[in-house]
């Protein structure tokens, strides 16, 4: 199994723990940290170009999942044992130490989800919001709906643990994630000289 594709931006390339995993088809671009443990599933784009990402240790990013960032005062935060569902969208937004944003939810410039909150599925967390720790958001827009419960919180912990080890199964069969080969030019050829006759 090949492994995912990292990318520079400006000279800057992904650092990326040994520990880490990085899927094949996803490319992780620029300046993004990936923590021990971590791990970027199948088909994901980590596009640190105009600002950074930084992914805590543990926490996983679901196939799919498209990572960007806010030109100058925008970098995208994600912290410890993090669960990012299946294709999300993250853009500008700190996500706090185990905290769970469901499949499909969109999380948009400068939002702020808090340790223990849950973003549901499909939902989306508009600009500038706050997900407080311990409440759970649904809807489009997002608002508070109730409070997360100790086994919520508790499968939370459950899937960054389960997401870690099989990242690790899946790390020693394919090896360390790809530096992309840097481009060159064919060389250049000179213009065929007609024959004499």
């Amino acid at each position: 199994m090949s492994a995912g594709l990292l990318l520079p931006y400006h000279h800057r390339w992904p650092r990326v723990a040994p520990s880490a995993f990085v899927a094949a088809g996803s490319s992780v671009i620029g300046d993004v940290v990936l923590g021990a443990q971590s791990s970027i599933w199948f088909n994901c784009v980590l596009r640190g170009d105009v600002n950074y990402i930084r992914v805590g240790a543990r926490s996983n990013v679901q196939d799919g999942t498209i990572i960007h960032t806010a030109t100058d005062d925008g970098p995208t935060l994600i912290g410890e044992d993090v669960v990012v569902g299946h294709m999300c969208l993250l853009h500008a937004c700190v996500l706090e130490d185990g905290c769970m944003i469901g499949m499909g939810a969109t999380v948009m410039d400068y939002a702020v989800v808090e340790t223990g909150a849950w973003v549901a599925a499909g939902a989306l967390v508009t600009p500038g919001k706050r997900v407080k720790s311990g409440e759970m958001w649904m809807g489009r827009p997002a608002k508070a709906v109730r409070t997360v419960s100790n086994a919520e919180r508790e499968t939370i912990v459950s899937i960054a643990r389960r997401y870690a080890n099989r990242a690790g199964e899946y790390r020693a069969s394919s090896g360390p994630p790809q530096r992309a080969a840097p481009l060159t030019r064919p060389a250049r050829r000179s213009p065929a000289r007609p024959r004499s006759a």
